[in-house]
């Protein structure tokens, strides 16, 4: 066991995958559901109170008059997504999560909802100018490598109508300011990541020169070691400018956060209002 964890003490290469699925494993994804459907937490989903602030300010930005059909991308258990249908949006929502898509369909076919869900991997889209927005909220943009981002931009572009509105927030740098490197553990009988007994190995690593940044966690257990690399690419207005335009996007409007913040060049996070150009 200890060669096994010897093996991630190095520093990772960027972008280094992790070792075990995170998404659809059986005992994360119940704490992910259970944190996407607390209405107080700020975890999965935001707390709930926000959520509905920012459909309120998205539908502003993008008035259902003008833009009809909206693509939710990482929906989890379809929180935004219901409250976007019930802004007048035609819906769909695709997540990686088969717990979360599975509870999503269940609840909209409960309140009568004609929302499309399905479980998909972003990079896999293959939609073409079928949808006049596109959001994707909480940060998962700068999970991506630059090339999946790049690959994504391409994606949601072609899955766009002309003039469509791909809405988003990413993290700056701003976020891991004077954040040291650190590695610590701790010992759990049942714990977000297993619910078995085991030492948690916790570990974050800087790359300044990439904006980059790394929340590692090694699960060790009486049988295995188990890594969890959560990578988080921060971005620069001058940067997210940049790849959209080479993408084939205009930033629209720029806005502190996904609720329509003012924009604060020393703020933490961003909000990106593109738009497709033809």
């Amino acid at each position: 066991m200890l060669k096994n964890i010897e093996t991630f003490m190095a520093k990772p290469e960027p972008y280094a995958p992790s070792t075990a699925k995170f998404w659809d494993d059986e005992h994360i994804s119940k704490g992910m559901l259970e944190s996407h459907l607390n209405p107080d937490w700020d975890a999965a989903t935001r707390k709930h109170a926000f959520v509905r602030q920012s459909v309120e300010w998205i539908s502003k930005a993008a008035p259902v008059q003008d833009y009809r059909t909206l693509l939710d991308l990482g929906c989890g258990p379809g929180i935004y997504a219901e409250l976007f249908h019930k802004a007048g949006y035609q819906v769909a929502g695709l997540d990686l999560s088969e717990r979360s898509i599975s509870y999503a369909k269940e609840s909209a076919e409960t309140h009568g909802l004609p929302i499309t869900y399905e479980v998909c991997n972003y990079l896999t889209l293959d939609y073409a100018e079928q949808f006049d927005v596109v959001t994707l909220i909480n940060y998962d943009f700068g999970v991506l490598s630059t090339e999946n981002r790049a690959k994504l931009l391409a994606k949601i572009h072609t899955a766009l109508t002309p003039n469509g509105l791909f809405i988003f927030d990413v993290f700056t740098p701003n976020q891991y300011s004077g954040l040291e490197e650190y590695k610590q553990w701790e010992y759990s009988q049942n714990g977000f990541f297993s619910a078995e007994p085991h030492l948690c190995l916790n570990s974050f690593y800087r790359y300044d020169e990439q904006n980059t940044f790394l929340q590692q966690h090694l699960i060790v257990t009486d049988q295995d070691v188990k890594c969890y690399n959560i990578w988080e690419h921060t971005f620069t207005e001058s940067e997210l400018s940049r790849d959209l335009d080479h993408a084939g996007f205009k930033i629209k409007g720029l806005y502190g956060d996904i609720a329509g913040a003012p924009y604060d060049a020393a703020g933490k996070t961003l909000c990106v209002v593109a738009e497709k150009q033809k």
